[in-house]
């Protein structure tokens, strides 16, 4: 993984129980990089799998997709929570939530068994290797200290869903009537992940009505590896063949 990517255990009981240390040093991080103010983070879930949390820790409600708030506002911060959202949304919310950082929870165009921490700084960017380290020495050092229940943070919702569609609409190289007269038909892959969600309402929003998706049951259950290749692309492709008649 590269630095700003902090996870990706194989085993499921590993898993949980590393993710649980690695999230309260990376809330450490965050809190330590910024001395002033009430800190903020964005918090997303690419997978949604807080079901099978729920089910491995055996809470009575929903937990809070995988990256536990309850012990990032034990930290002091404070949580937004943007549910089911996409990586490049999320680095948007950061700095509009004027946040000190992010966290996304992704295995990005891996296997779910490699989900892992995406770690964002304070202008929605990567955090660097220097960052990386950091956070690594804090997980090593094992000194978590929460602060009292009168400083406790606080968990708000956020979707930066159309504040997104919004800004690529914007974006001078953006033409949505032009691509509205040119009447595309579009087949999307979206693996029962956010891209069911995200995809069809960023091509509505650019005038294209004909949309055709596949593997839409949003529950972070990939439909088949989502890595881009071949072997990967097969229903795609056959849906393509099947839209312009090859």
């Amino acid at each position: 993984f590269p630095s700003h990517d902090k996870g990706g255990w194989d085993g499921e009981a590993t898993f949980w129980s590393k993710l649980n240390v690695e999230q309260q040093h990376v809330g450490l991080q965050l809190a330590d990089a910024v001395k002033c103010g009430r800190h903020r983070i964005t918090l997303t879930d690419h997978l949604h799998i807080g079901e099978l949390c729920q089910q491995t820790l055996q809470q009575g409600t929903r937990w809070n997709f995988i990256v536990n708030n309850q012990t990032l506002i034990g930290l002091g911060i404070d949580v937004v929570d943007l549910g089911l959202s996409t990586t490049p949304t999320v680095e948007i919310a950061v700095t509009a939530e004027k946040a000190d950082g992010g966290i996304i929870l992704t295995a990005s165009h891996n296997p779910k068994e490699w989900n892992a921490l995406k770690l964002l700084n304070e202008k929605g960017e990567f955090i660097d290797a220097a960052a990386g380290a950091q956070v690594l020495a804090l997980a090593q050092r094992e000194d978590l200290q929460f602060v009292g229940v009168d400083k406790l943070g606080k968990i708000s919702t956020g979707d930066y869903l159309n504040y997104h569609i919004e800004l690529v609409k914007k974006y001078p190289w953006v033409d949505a009537q032009l691509i509205a007269t040119r009447k595309f038909k579009v087949v999307v892959d979206a693996i029962n992940s956010t891209g069911a969600i995200y995809v069809p309402a960023l091509l509505k929003a650019l005038g294209v009505e004909d949309i055709i998706v596949l593997n839409a049951d949003v529950n972070g259950r990939f439909a088949h590896n989502p890595g881009p290749l071949p072997e990967h692309l097969r229903e795609l492709s056959a849906e393509v063949d099947i839209v312009t008649g090859k």
